[in-house]
């Protein structure tokens, strides 16, 4: 059996999923603070040196898991695992933010997409060799593509 604890959680302006930017063209620029655990404070030790920060944190109010989602960006049914979708066998989200401050153990960040209260369950720096050019985006490019036309 896999246990995790929190190592902390998000202060986040979204109290309600239905709050959260969806869909084509959703920006994610809404600040929050990532507020961690007295006892886990020291292991943020230089992270202010990094731009961008993961945050690996923990789908605490989905309802169950299920294989094929219908994401608000598309009208077809994918993959959960080619989504971002909450309904997950294993309800862990990921979520790159940047990183505008630290006072102790608050981080400020801004592209905050969780909820008010989400238990945060890591932090890594966000470091890619990947180049822009390198990148696809699968059936989400497809979609917008079509959502252009549809305006």
């Amino acid at each position: 059996m896999l246990t995790m604890q929190p190592i902390g959680y998000v202060r986040s302006p979204f109290q309600g999923t239905g709050e959260v930017p969806k869909g084509h063209g959703a920006k994610h620029e809404a600040e929050g603070i990532l507020d961690i655990l007295p006892e886990f404070a020291p292991g943020l030790l230089d992270i202010e040196g990094f731009s961008h920060v993961y945050v690996i944190w923990a789908f605490d109010r989905s309802d169950g898991s299920r294989l094929t989602v219908t994401p608000p960006t598309d009208d077809r049914p994918h993959g959960v695992f080619a989504t971002r979708a909450p309904w997950r066998p294993n309800p862990i989200g990921l979520t790159v933010v940047e990183l505008l401050g630290r006072d102790g153990g608050k981080l400020r960040v801004r592209g905050v997409d969780m909820l008010e209260g989400t238990p945060i369950l890591d932090i890594k720096p966000y470091l890619s060799s990947v180049p822009a050019e390198r990148l696809r985006r699968g059936w989400l490019a497809e979609a917008e593509r079509r959502a252009g036309q549809q305006q």
